[in-house]
């Protein structure tokens, strides 16, 4: 399976983190946080997919419900580019719920991610 990534503006609705003794508000910011992508087709509004996805800041501060940020979005599978692509909106739930929408997909030096 191939792995893409995407620069993305999201926003979280809810976030938690029970059991782990930090404040529900904030994440730690070093971390990568695993969550679900649930995706529409451009071409067939009717058909969507959930992928599990990766989800993380290159600014070192930490995701925090309630505003807007950019993140990066890397999910592996090769279904993704019908799914996924700029300006195609997307909702998250994992330990929390929220929405976004692709800015751009991330390239490497040596190609597309």
């Amino acid at each position: 399976m191939k792995q893409f990534r995407f620069r993305a503006l999201v926003t979280l609705e809810s976030w938690s983190l029970a059991g782990r003794g930090q404040d529900s508000r904030r994440l730690d910011p070093s971390a990568t946080h695993a969550l679900m992508i649930h995706a529409w087709r451009a071409d067939l509004p009717s058909c969507s997919k959930s992928f599990p996805a990766a989800i993380s800041r290159d600014d070192g501060r930490p995701l925090a419900p309630g505003r807007g940020q950019v993140v990066t979005i890397a999910v592996a599978d090769d279904e993704v580019p019908l799914f996924l692509a700029p300006g195609r909106p997307f909702t998250i739930w994992g330990r929390g719920s929220g929405h976004g929408i692709i800015s751009r997909r991330v390239f490497t030096d040596s190609g597309p991610s």
